[in-house]
């Protein structure tokens, strides 16, 4: 019966997309993409390799596949990866990934399709990321006694696992081999329903430590900077920059520079904002050695470099903290800096550890924006840098345990 009925509710999920599809892009890439999926994989030329599947709903759970893909791919004997995800905003960036053999969106979770899939791509493993649940997909893979494992997972009490109706879904958990979680209070979660679990904390973890101790230098960033202080603002929305346009057009912030990255790089929307900023500003695409000397905000108008550049500042502000969450914290502590965003940060695990340490602050308005950033560069002993170095190694457990079962 609750199989009948979780049958039931994606069949009428489909349906809302397809009937929203003429009409929303997204929804349209979500019916199209899934379409010729069998001849996708039937004619591709498998190789002898050892074949790992892994699973992402979108672009942020990607993030934290990544280091674990380039982990198996750069060992001598390198295995196909299948990567998958459930939606456009994931597949359609990261659909020319060159570290997998293929990528594709993942077909309707129906016991057909995931015995079709499954016969076809033949995993040696598989693994899903943080939140994945697909009762049809986990239940295949069981039968088949394929090694299938859950990464980077956070557990929540209002999560349906932990309700006393959440049977059918406590069933899914059991389909996994092995569960890697993002921190102690998900282990703990688990054990109370009898699910055994593992800390590996968040693989994100190893990639910005990564990044970090390879980062892009931009020596007309630091001409830039001079004897300045930089706040540095990434992935800004409109609310964000509102703040920030006052924020810099009534100079209430001495000593500093300011660099702003915002979420949408067109060029109309950035000489848009720049218009309405009362000091010199200049474009990243347009930074030399006269103008780094004479302006005040630099702004970002490529993508790529972000995380690289919150090197420069002492102070960083995250945007989306106003719309639907934060951008990720992680970039920034990791070079040591307390960071600030909006209110709805709640989505972030490690947001809110930041905040509790002190190492965060949330800002609803101006005046707490300003208060904040007083506080924060007043701040001497910062322990940003060694929260994300405690938390680094997820990676190569995941990987070790892999390579054991090979």
């Amino acid at each position: 019966m609750q199989v009948l009925i979780y049958n039931l509710l994606l069949f009428f999920y489909r349906l809302g997309i397809l009937l929203a599809s003429p009409f929303n892009a997204k929804a349209k890439l979500w019916i199209d993409g899934r379409k010729n999926w069998r001849s996708k994989l039937s004619n591709f030329q498998w190789g002898k390799e050892k074949r790992i599947w892994i699973h992402c709903a979108s672009l942020g759970e990607f993030e934290q596949a990544r280091p674990v893909i380039e982990k198996l791919k750069s060992q001598e004997l390198k295995p196909q990866i299948i990567l998958t995800f459930f939606s456009p905003s994931g597949y359609e960036i990261r659909k020319n990934y060159k570290q997998a053999d293929v990528v594709m969106y993942l077909p309707h979770d129906t016991k057909a399709s995931a015995k079709v899939f499954l016969d076809l791509v033949k995993p040696d493993e598989a693994l899903f990321v943080k939140y994945e649940f697909w009762f049809h997909y986990l239940n295949e893979l069981s039968k088949k006694n394929i090694p299938t494992i859950l990464f980077s997972s956070v557990f929540r009490n209002e999560q349906v696992f932990f309700k006393w109706y959440g049977g059918f879904f406590r069933t899914m958990l059991t389909k996994f081999s092995k569960v890697f979680v993002q921190n102690e209070k998900s282990k703990l979660l688990l054990q109370s329903i009898a699910i055994e679990s593992e800390l590996s904390f968040d693989t994100r973890f190893d990639r910005v430590y990564e990044i970090a101790q390879n980062r892009k230098y931009f020596p007309l960033v630091e001409k830039f900077k001079g004897n300045s202080k930089i706040l540095i603002a990434g992935s800004t929305w409109p609310r964000d920059e509102q703040l920030l346009l006052q924020l810099i057009n009534e100079n209430t912030l001495s000593g500093f520079k300011f660099i702003i990255v915002p979420h949408d790089i067109n060029l109309k929307k950035i000489i848009a904002l720049q218009k309405k900023m009362k000091v010199e500003s200049v474009l990243f695409s347009e930074l030399n050695n006269e103008n780094a000397l004479t302006a005040q905000i630099l702004l970002v108008n490529s993508i790529g470099s972000l995380s690289s550049l919150y090197a420069s500042a002492e102070i960083a502000y995250l945007g989306g903290g106003f719309n639907a969450g934060i951008h990720n914290v992680l970039e920034a502590v990791v070079y040591n800096i307390p960071v600030l965003f909006g209110p709805n940060y709640k989505k972030s695990e490690e947001a809110k550890e930041l905040v509790a340490l002190g190492e965060a602050y949330t800002v609803s308005s101006f005046t707490e924006l300003n208060a904040a950033i007083q506080t924060a560069s007043s701040k001497t002993n910062l322990l940003g840098k060694k929260y994300v170095e405690e938390r680094i190694g997820g990676t190569e457990k995941i990987v070790a345990y892999l390579s054991n079962k090979f």
